[in-house]
């Protein structure tokens, strides 16, 4: 990555701390790819179509808030497809036009599933982002990716999401940023938090991940949520070899074929879509 002392002239260095120190955010905007917006958690009500961890991120967030008396405005700028080039570049200053406390940038996942990929470039263009928004005064929140050990095709990305993490920690501790950690989470591994096309989580994985982001910014879980959130699922029943190769089979001809497709054709799923929340609007009436 490149030298942060270039980067960080405007603001003052970050210090490691013993822990986030919990803050009442009024502002918040995500911006990523298809984590971000919330595939596959959809959502009853349309238009937005998915729900997602970070739209279940603000509502806590806006709880917070009204136990101080104020409340949250939220978009969501995220949309599915898209790399670090696009979500650092047209997403974050749309982002920064919004003047937010809080923004979140999940970004790396569709560069990292690409034949080759520079890590190195990767981590400095996220770290450019952040310094931009901690420039502003606003926080920041990072995510690592996955463990893929156990994600049978995708366990092939395990070194290049390893070393994407180390960055992401690496940037985080540089520039204060909070971040959710993807990679230590055990109950992830379960192939039964991931949706049919086993890249998205499911929406219970989405509830899991928007308590852990919570606890990544420092607030506590509410009651309801803080027994039991990260424990693993019960063992799941056994399958046949016969059921498994139907599985996957299945599997190829929905997800994976289609996919491959729009890789030789230089097409994306998110191609003709627009950001879900385009606006900061509070998620309570005034």
């Amino acid at each position: 990555m490149t030298d942060p002392a270039e980067q960080t002239a405007d603001i003052a260095p970050a210090h490691p701390s013993t822990g986030p120190r919990p803050r009442v955010w009024t502002r918040y905007v995500a911006i990523g790819d298809s984590f971000t917006e919330g595939l596959v958690d959809p959502d009853p009500e349309p238009p937005e179509g998915y729900t997602g961890w970070a739209d279940l991120l603000a509502v806590h967030l806006d709880r917070v808030a009204e136990r101080a008396g104020q409340r949250l405005a939220y978009a969501n700028l995220a949309i599915r497809g898209r790399k670090v080039e696009d979500i650092v570049g047209r997403q974050l200053e749309a982002a920064l036009a919004m003047e937010p406390d809080l923004v979140s940038i999940i970004a790396g996942g569709n560069d990292m599933m690409r034949p080759s990929v520079d890590l190195t470039e990767l981590a400095d263009q996220l770290e450019t982002a952040v310094v931009r928004v901690r420039a502003t005064g606003a926080d920041v929140l990072l995510a690592t990716p996955t463990d893929p050990r156990d994600a049978g095709l995708f366990r092939g990305l395990r070194p290049r999401h390893s070393v994407h993490a180390a960055n992401i920690f690496t940037i985080a501790q540089r520039h204060g940023a909070h971040v959710l950690n993807i990679w230590g989470s055990e109950w992830l591994r379960d192939w039964r938090m991931w949706g049919p096309d086993r890249i998205h989580p499911t929406s219970e994985a989405h509830r899991r991940l928007a308590l852990a982001a919570l606890l990544a910014l420092g607030h506590e879980l509410p009651d309801a949520d803080a027994e039991g959130w990260d424990t693993p699922l019960p063992p799941a029943p056994g399958t046949t070899r016969r059921e498994e190769l139907r599985e996957h089979a299945e599997w190829v001809r929905v997800h994976a074929g289609p996919w491959v497709q729009r890789r030789l054709t230089g097409a994306s799923s998110g191609d003709d879509l627009t950001a879900k929340r385009p606006e900061l609007t509070p998620l309570r009436p005034s």
